[in-house]
């Protein structure tokens, strides 16, 4: 089991912008003093709900800054995105840091950012597939060229190439955030492990797991890559010497900070969207994940490694909203958890 935890940059009500990526970035470097395997890093624009623009820019001061934890997106947002410009710098990562860099990518969704960077609503409802595909050749094969709907070029070579990597790895791993069926046969069919988020429970990402190993069978996807497949849970861990006092810190925090982030979401065509309840939301992540006490959540994350036969954890350890209490939460789940988990 890889346990990691995944970074927002969570602005919360009364705090800086500042503050909030100071707390990103110093969370990271517990996380690897702690042990965890990973940090997942989110991207987002124009919105307080986390205040990293550029998920692969603070990868790379991570993976700088660090020796041995695996760094990854989680995710960076494709549609507001050249595939080529992402492929080379998800490249130039992994070259210069061992392999040690994973590239997560995702759809995002409806919002401004497809205005403001020149990109539209198509490259969001309909050119994901092709701009995947497109990024993926572009980490895998020598030379690229492209004749499609939405990006066409002479054939030109790929510099650098991931494969003169100084590892046994060929290039960066490509993980695809997924939200619904057409997703997971989006990432089945090409053999991509999926990053499941964490507003769904272990029942539900089972079925997404099973739909997945059923549409990369019916695809012609190898047995052994099938077997291999590493996809991500995405989660929220809280830990305490008491689960109420857990939940309590979480109910405390979590509603302003939805509520004031989910706000400032802006729809590019003006379409009706739909906002969760921030408290009720909070219950909910409190039910599904890792919250309560060291051997609560050590037995919570193995339950769902069962169920679901997800292996790969990325836990948003952030939730209190503080510093200090962040650090020590992610102290705690590296000294109390992980050895249970081991």
């Amino acid at each position: 089991m890889q346990v990691g935890s995944f970074v927002l940059a969570a602005q919360f009500p009364g705090q800086g912008q500042g503050e909030a990526l100071h707390r990103a970035v110093r969370s990271a470097e517990v996380a690897e003093e702690a042990g965890l395997d990973a940090v997942w890093l989110a991207e987002h624009h124009f919105v307080p709900y986390g205040t990293c623009p550029s998920a692969l820019t603070l990868a790379a001061l991570l993976l700088g800054r660090t020796r041995r934890i695996r760094v990854g997106t989680a995710v960076s947002v494709l549609p507001t995105s050249h595939p080529v410009a992402l492929g080379e710098q998800a490249a130039l990562l992994h070259l210069t840091t061992g392999g040690r860099f994973s590239l997560g990518v995702g759809r995002g969704g409806p919002w401004v950012d497809l205005e403001v960077f020149g990109t539209g609503l198509r490259a969001y409802e309909t050119d994901f597939p092709e701009s995947l595909d497109l990024l993926v050749r572009w980490l895998r094969e020598p030379s690229v060229a492209t004749q499609g709907e939405r990006f066409t070029f002479r054939e030109v070579p790929v510099v650098p190439r991931p494969s003169e990597s100084l590892t046994d790895t060929e290039g960066p791993e490509v993980v695809v955030a997924c939200t619904s069926p057409a997703s997971v046969r989006l990432a089945a069919e090409r053999g991509l492990p999926m990053l499941l988020g964490m507003h769904v429970g272990d029942e539900e990402k089972a079925d997404m797991v099973a739909l997945w190993r059923s549409c990369a069978h019916a695809a012609g996807v190898g047995g052994d890559a099938i077997a291999r497949a590493a996809h991500v849970s995405a989660g929220v861990c809280q830990i305490a010497d008491r689960r109420t006092d857990a939940v309590e810190t979480l109910t405390k925090a979590m509603p302003g900070w939805l509520k004031q982030g989910l706000d400032a979401h802006v729809t590019v065509d003006g379409r009706a969207r739909t906002m969760r309840d921030p408290l009720v939301y909070t219950e909910l992540l409190c039910g599904l994940h890792p919250v309560g006490t060291p051997r609560l959540c050590a037995d919570r994350l193995a339950a769902t490694c069962e169920r679901t036969g997800i292996n790969r954890f990325a836990l948003l350890v952030e939730g209190s909203g503080d510093l200090a209490a962040t650090e020590e939460n992610v102290r705690r789940l590296g000294a109390e958890v992980l050895p249970q988990l081991r």
